[in-house]
């Protein structure tokens, strides 16, 4: 498996085991809605946005430490095109979130329906991001 694909799997697994639960849990209602600022929510997406970074360093480093020649080498034209790929359709998801996000939100929702929308939208393009850097290396393997 090519050291992208690992790092690609790493950070799709770090924003499940984050933002999953965080995304549920808001989901839910189980953090009861305030007025802004609700800091109950703010620590919440605090402590997800802390475990992610976490958990993608120590396993960036893990990786670093199993191959370091690999995660030193340079992107090569198939490496180049895979990233291509998926920043575009990655930056496609978050136009159209920011679009509903900004357009759309403003005349039907407000505070923090707002704000989660819009994480939504950057976690969901980021997603779509790794997703089509590991289905595009799975292809090719």
């Amino acid at each position: 498996m090519p050291f992208r694909e690992k790092t690609a799997w790493l950070s799709l697994v770090a924003m499940a085991v984050t933002f999953g639960p965080y995304f549920t849990v808001t989901a839910v209602g189980a953090v009861p809605m305030e007025g802004l600022p609700n800091l109950r929510q703010l620590g919440l997406f605090a402590v997800a946005a802390i475990v992610q970074m976490f958990i993608l360093g120590i396993g960036h480093l893990a990786l670093h430490r199993v191959s370091p020649e690999e995660a030193r080498a340079p992107l090569d034209e198939r490496d180049q095109a895979i990233m291509r790929r998926s920043i575009s359709a990655a930056y496609s998801v978050l136009i159209g979130g920011m679009v509903l996000v900004g357009v759309v939100m403003p005349f039907t929702a407000r505070g923090w329906a707002i704000i989660d929308a819009a994480l939504f939208t950057i976690i969901a393009a980021e997603v779509v991001h790794y997703g089509v850097v590991v289905v595009s290396y799975r292809r090719q393997a």
